[in-house]
């Protein structure tokens, strides 16, 4: 399997060659030349798989130049009941007949984020070990990828995390769960503005070739494309759950802000899962919602990027987007070039009325709606009073969404994005008292915390990396 870029560089790369990378040298991200089809006979066999060998299966489909045998004992290790607090890995809920939630917090950090960032730590110590190289980590972060992807490298060898996050705007518990870190290869650098701010540093970075090449700069953020495919398990194995047959379709609600996420639900869709709809669901900063309703894509400034209760969705620019955006041009790099020179420049783009736009929904499947702080607090309370199920916020406005798009006979499932105790603030507000925690995170948000807080300036960052790894 070789891989692209969505802008057109048209040198070949494998899986290894990019799993260290985040953007390509011509700015864009990467994808597979094609997407693996899953034949009727192996959606069969991979129905009664454990999780570590179903996402063995479906990684190997992506990752042909790592040794099946290595690859089969990092999957193995990766997803464990000991990791993931549960046998199944991603336990369904049922809360009423063809509604059900996929459980993905269950590991480290409560998050659904470790369910690709725990396969990714022990890849990266893979490669590295093999070739005897270090690497520096630049991420960006509106919550819960950070603190995943620390507790997924923390004192892994020859590996440095430098993560950045929007300075205040974060939970209680979130922040805690990062700043709380004091491994010596783990920095938090809390930048004065928003998430987009911390991205658009991130990207800058990784812009700097020469600076890129000479830290050894990677990155884990959701563009991160061995992130992206180990997410696409989780979506077949949520569809064997739901189902007793692989004749039957499926619908998945995504809570969505970066389109990492529900990204990997395209691909999967793609590869064959019998995916009816791709529901996308956004909160006040709704512009992935708005470009789905209207074919208008039309990011917005740091200063109209709303600080909400669900904050790891508090983003206005959609890294991931330009993957589906590149599927839905026909994989016309030159079309993706002209439509991202705009949204570089600080424009939009506008696809409504045309064959894409049209395609949206037709061919892919996606709908897509938004959800408030009132919604979310409504969404709770129901879900906590009928059900006896706490959720978090940011899956409270997947399951608002889901309810708008629900279909008889075909089973809607709500992907979890972290669990409630994540944020204790709504919930007590949503229902008077506290959300319960696992053993273990009593009093995280009382332990000492290590971070530096500085501008948003991508030559601070530059500064700071240089200073601590020298050279």
């Amino acid at each position: 399997m070789q891989y692209l870029s969505t802008r057109g560089d048209a040198a070949a790369r494998t899986f290894s060659d990019i799993l260290l990378a985040g953007l390509a040298p011509d700015g864009g991200l990467y994808l597979p030349e094609h997407y693996p089809q899953v034949s009727a006979a192996e959606l069969a066999a991979w129905r009664e798989l454990p999780y570590a060998e179903l996402a063995f299966e479906i990684l190997r489909k992506f990752a042909t130049d790592l040794p099946e045998a290595d690859l089969r004992a990092l999957t193995a290790r990766t997803y464990t009941a000991a990791v993931y607090r549960s046998d199944a890995i991603t336990p369904l809920r049922t809360l009423e007949p063809g509604l059900h939630i996929l459980g993905l917090s269950n590991g480290p950090t409560l998050a659904f984020k470790d369910m690709a960032m725990q396969l990714l730590g022990n890849l990266f110590e893979y490669v590295l070990g093999q070739s005897g190289e270090e690497l520096n980590i630049l991420g960006a972060t509106s919550g819960d990828t950070g603190s995943s992807a620390e507790y997924a490298m923390r004192g892994k060898r020859g590996i440095r995390v430098f993560m950045l996050s929007p300075h205040g705007k974060m939970s209680a518990f979130q922040t805690a769960q990062m700043f709380s870190l004091l491994d010596p290869n783990i920095h938090n650098l809390a930048v004065r503005g928003v998430f987009d701010d911390c991205q658009d540093i991130v990207k800058a970075v990784s812009n700097d070739h020469a600076f890129k090449a000479r830290h050894r700069i990677g990155t884990v953020n959701s563009i991160n494309w061995a992130r992206v495919v180990a997410q696409v398990v989780y979506y077949f194995r949520g569809y064997f759950a739901a189902t007793r047959s692989n004749d039957e379709e499926v619908a998945f609600a995504v809570p969505s802000g970066n389109f990492g996420n529900i990204c990997a639900g395209h691909i999967a869709r793609q590869m064959g899962l019998p995916i009816r709809r791709l529901v996308l669901a956004t909160n006040e900063n709704d512009v992935l919602d708005e470009f789905f309703r209207t074919g208008v894509y039309r990011p917005r400034a740091s200063a109209e990027t709303w600080h909400t209760s669900s904050p790891s969705m508090d983003i206005s620019k959609a890294s991931n987007f330009e993957r589906f955006v590149f599927d839905l041009m026909g994989r016309d790099a030159a079309k993706v070039r002209e439509l991202w020179a705009r949204v570089d420049a600080g424009g939009a783009f506008d696809l409504s009325g045309t064959p894409e736009f049209a395609a949206i929904t037709g061919r892919y499947g996606f709908v897509s709606g938004s959800s408030t702080h009132a919604d979310r607090l409504a969404t709770i309370r129901d879900t906590a009073a009928r059900f006896d199920d706490v959720i978090d916020t940011h899956t409270a406005d997947g399951l608002k969404v889901a309810r708008e798009f629900t279909e008889p006979g075909v089973p809607m499932i709500v992907l979890e994005t972290a669990l409630a105790a994540k944020f204790e603030e709504t919930i007590i507000e949503a229902l008077g008292r506290k959300p319960g925690r696992p053993d273990g995170y009593e009093r995280l948000e009382s332990l000492p915390q290590r971070f530096e807080v500085i501008d948003a300036d991508a030559a601070q960052v530059k500064a700071y990396i240089a200073r601590h790894v020298g050279g």
